[in-house]
């Protein structure tokens, strides 16, 4: 594996670690805190959660790696030498378990409950749906991106 490869699959590691890991905080803590809340107020914090979470360092950390998985996976197809399948198997979990279920699954949910009053009556019921639902999908990027970034960094060792 040549130092561009090593450092790309580094670089890759440690974006997928970083998404799932952000994944895994709101899992564990952060979206319970949020349920605890009257659902008005865990909408309103919810709706400006989704809007300051599109910062530069997050996009860069979220898109980046999916840009490396997508460069590292077209690599490892092409290659039958050292850790292919390692590299493969990691750019593919992090791209449809994380960028995949991202995409077809919690953003819509997010765009969704941007257009929720959170006064309205049926708020309650509307929060309950969408975090539910959302949760669930957020513990597959977790899991997706930490399996990931080991997966990725079982290819950078056995390199």
């Amino acid at each position: 594996m040549s130092r561009a490869l090593q450092a790309a699959t580094l670089a890759g590691a440690l974006g997928c670690g970083l998404v799932g890991g952000v994944c895994f905080a709101f899992s564990a803590f952060v979206a319970p805190a949020l349920d605890r809340l009257p659902a008005a107020q865990s909408i309103a914090a919810m709706q400006s959660i989704n809007k300051v979470a599109v910062t530069p360092a997050f996009m860069l950390a979220f898109v980046g790696s999916a840009v490396i998985c997508v460069g590292l996976g077209i690599y490892a197809l092409g290659s039958r030498e050292g850790p292919w399948a390692w590299a493969l198997a990691g750019s593919a979990v992090f791209l449809f378990g994380v960028i995949v279920v991202s995409a077809a699954g919690n953003i819509p949910l997010n765009d969704t409950l941007d257009g929720v009053d959170p006064g309205a009556a049926n708020a309650a019921a509307r929060w309950s749906d969408y975090y539910d639902s959302w949760l669930a999908l957020n513990h597959v990027r977790a899991a997706a991106g930490i399996t990931a970034s080991g997966l990725l960094a079982i290819a950078l060792a056995l390199a």
